[in-house]
């Protein structure tokens, strides 16, 4: 009995802290994630708001503020989905079912276009085919004397290759881990019996893989309809509206009700076609693959037309991802885009102002501003990576060890939920939360502090898949030892879960450090001039003309965001090996 009383005590404190911790956090993704949506649908409620409904759905105006962009929106969602599942199912078959030469090097060239803001992939494609429809200066080939058409150059074209060259590597990303899954023994089976190629295919990959391809066309095509910067860059100059401009517009032009109304409407078309995705996929019989017998993958001979598909594979690479950073890198030392790569200049990187070319401006390392925008940008990418990395942790943790119950369940299904937000859209809902007052608070819009929250916000459901994948490494036989002799749960996660978790974690921030510089669908509603980024600055050069100057700047970001995403992946890869230290 003399020992009853030391072990109860402690253990009284620790249910009170374990309790009141991710209640706290219930509370703060609460305020994070659903408060801005509750907001949004409580402005569109009022008088105004029922007007704007009105003009949106049911008006004059309808056929312009919502049935053309939602035509145009779905159009480009399904024409982008379908995109990617050929090209990034191809290239999945390809490196996981075949004896197709370095295919470590192909999976690495694969997975790169998605770590490249679809901005710069729009930049270089009007480096290369921009016509004299608008007037300014052309692209390469019709300055060399080749007549581009209007539907090349601009609009619904153009704007739906750039963006399946974005996201076909999330289609190649997810169907590549269910082809992994594929076990040789089936497939030797299926030989044995007799069976050709075609009826091993549909009858066996096909059925495995295809809750996969249903999750890769619901995720590629909830991108490309929240995806803001390509159909600004490339159909805007010809009217061509999507729900996301058309939202841009809105908001920009001070009509925020029917702003409100449609990032409403936005966020009803993403999340349907995510929800009905994922009701495709669970609804199906499963197909159990992975036995006791190894995890080997059945890899296919391609005989003579092994080096020909490698070849082919690496054109897609190649054009997906080197030659436009290539053709923006040229661009932005080039004087005009018809002489790519001749007579150079680094006056758009680093000219001093006030002379006769780029109208008088300096280059982007000798403008003050284009200076804040890049300091702006790494500490705003810093900040988030910093915040999601421990709100991450701290909610994968509650979720994990308060597994079963509603609370669990509650903070798990609310952290997820920005994956049914389109990025505009989330930025549209928290502009009706923190544009105005909050009690004592301030307004916080224009803030350096509301880009911080908003992104935070937005990468919630990837911040807690990483710490769940961190720690599902870690035992929990640790933390109650740990808990029997009276530490709390914030001394637990300081003392134990980070610092085992951290490398994995830092991999985690690495990729949402990434995301945040790159992203300008969330940013383009929330940049005033206090709080300048460098993707918006790109976005507002492009839009004015001067496309050298846009063309430096994005890559810049490249440069960073390549790095970042080197780096991610290093640490990923040596994230299991922390027991070795």
């Amino acid at each position: 009995m003399a020992f009853a009383f030391p072990l109860r005590h402690p253990r009284k404190t620790l249910l009170r802290a374990d309790t009141l911790l991710p209640v706290a956090l219930l509370g703060l993704v609460v305020l994070l994630v659903v408060a801005p949506l509750i907001k949004i649908l409580l402005t569109t409620l009022t008088p105004d708001g029922i007007d704007a409904w009105f003009s949106v759905l049911a008006s004059s105006l309808s056929l312009n503020l919502w049935w053309r962009p939602l035509g145009n929106t779905l159009l480009l969602g399904a024409g982008v989905a379908t995109g990617c599942i050929l090209v990034g199912g191809f290239l999945a078959w390809l490196v996981v079912l075949t004896d197709v030469p370095a295919r470590r090097t192909l999976w690495f060239l694969a997975a790169l276009p998605f770590m490249i803001p679809s901005f710069a992939a729009a930049l270089a494609w009007g480096a290369l085919f921009r016509n004299s429809r608008l007037g300014g200066s052309v692209g390469f080939f019709e300055a060399n004397g080749y007549v581009i058409p209007d539907w090349l150059a601009w609009g619904l074209v153009p704007t739906l290759i750039v963006l399946i060259a974005h996201y076909y590597s999330l289609a190649f990303t997810i169907i590549s881990a269910a082809l992994s899954s594929v076990g040789a023994d089936l497939v030797e089976a299926a030989q044995v019996a007799g069976a050709r190629r075609s009826r091993i295919f549909f009858g066996i990959i096909l059925p495995v893989v295809t809750p996969a391809l249903i999750a890769a066309a619901s995720l590629t095509f909830a991108g490309a309809v929240s995806n803001f910067a390509a159909p600004a860059l490339l159909g805007l100059p010809v009217r061509l509206q999507t729900l996301s401009t058309r939202l841009f517009g809105m908001i920009e032009t001070g009509q925020t009700e029917r702003g409100f109304v449609i990032a409403l409407l936005l966020i009803a078309v993403s999340a349907a076609f995510l929800w009905f995705g994922e009701r495709l996929v669970t609804g199906r019989r499963n197909f159990v693959t992975i036995t006791g017998k190894g995890g080997r993958t059945k890899r296919f001979p391609l005989g003579k037309w092994r080096w020909p598909l490698f070849c082919l594979a690496v054109v897609v690479s190649l054009v997906t991802t080197f030659i436009p950073a290539l053709v923006l890198l040229a661009s932005s030392f080039a004087t005009q885009n018809g002489a790519l790569f001749s007579n150079w200049t680094a006056h758009f990187w680093t000219g001093e102002g006030g002379t006769e070319m780029a109208q008088g401006q300096a280059g982007i390392f000798r403008n003050p501003v284009l200076i804040e925008a890049l300091w702006t940008t790494l500490k705003l990418a810093l900040s988030v990576a910093a915040v999601t990395m421990i709100l991450g942790l701290a909610l994968a943790h509650a979720i994990a060890r308060n597994k079963g119950t509603l609370l669990a369940t509650l903070l798990a299904q609310i952290s997820f939920m920005p994956v049914f937000i389109p990025s505009i859209a989330f930025a549209a809902a928290y502009i009706a939360l923190f544009g105005g007052p909050i009690g004592p608070l301030p307004p916080l819009y224009g803030t350096f502090a509301l880009l911080v929250i908003a992104a935070s916000a937005h990468l919630l459901p990837y911040a807690v898949q990483s710490g769940r994948s961190v720690l599902g490494q870690i035992s929990a036989d640790i933390e109650e030892s740990a808990k029997l002799t009276g530490a709390g749960v914030l001394r637990r996660m300081g003392v134990i879960i980070l610092p085992l978790a951290i490398r994995g974690l830092f991999a985690g921030a690495l990729l949402a450090f990434v995301k945040i510089v790159r992203d300008l669908s969330l940013v383009v509603l929330l940049f005033t001039s206090t709080s300048p980024v460098l993707s918006m600055m790109a976005y507002r050069y492009a839009s004015e003309g001067f496309l050298q100057f846009a063309n430096a700047i994005t890559v810049v970001i490249l440069a960073v965001c390549l790095v970042a995403t080197m780096l991610a992946r290093r640490l990923e890869n040596r994230v299991q090996k922390w027991k070795e230290s």
